[in-house]
């Protein structure tokens, strides 16, 4: 698979994630890491969740961080 972004810009770089919210195959160049820091809700105990990465495209990165 190729990253739908390298394709826009006429360049062809394998993929190494697909973006989160849309879904886009990225290279490494065009990924976003984050971290997300989920927690949920429990009646018997403190509610706890280890941080998790998050892939997105550079778009919807800029998208979210807006």
């Amino acid at each position: 698979m190729h990253c739908l972004d390298c394709r826009t810009q006429a360049t062809t770089h394998t993929a190494v994630g697909i973006c989160r919210d849309c879904g886009a195959a990225v290279c490494e160049a065009h990924a976003r890491v984050a971290v997300n820091e989920a927690r949920r809700p429990s009646m018997l105990s403190t509610p706890y969740q280890p941080p998790a990465r998050t892939v997105r495209c550079a778009t919807c990165a800029t998208a979210r961080a807006a």
